[in-house]
């Protein structure tokens, strides 16, 4: 299924993508290894684009920083601000949903092991 979806891409005359495709396959699907829930958040970069983008926003206001200290610990705060809210208000990931799948794993590999 690999090599058919790298191939496509080389016909559209991305030969770089299938070539990473066809050599590093698992890598490229890593985020199916999550729940379902997880995987839209996993696979794509909105979370780091939105806190690059506010950190933008800041430092326009700003503008004109007194020293290098200064910056640092405006971007801290902002990422410190970006970590509390998706921990304490709206949830960014469920971690419910990953522990629940471990757990299945988890007795689906015990069970492997006492039929052995």
């Amino acid at each position: 299924m690999a090599s058919a979806v790298a191939r496509r891409w080389r016909e559209k005359g991305s030969e770089k993508v299938g070539e990473h495709l066809e050599e590093h396959v698992e890598e490229c699907l890593t985020c199916l290894a999550f729940p379902e829930s997880h995987r839209r958040r996993i696979r794509t970069t909105n979370g780091p684009e939105r806190l690059n983008q506010e950190i933008k926003r800041r430092t326009r206001v700003v503008r004109i920083f007194p020293n290098r200290e200064a910056c640092l610990r405006l971007v801290s705060a902002l990422a410190v601000e970006q970590s509390e809210e998706w921990v304490t208000g709206r949830r960014y990931l469920d971690m419910g949903d990953l522990e629940e799948q471990r757990h299945e794993e988890r007795e689906a590999q015990g069970v492997m092991i006492m039929e052995r």
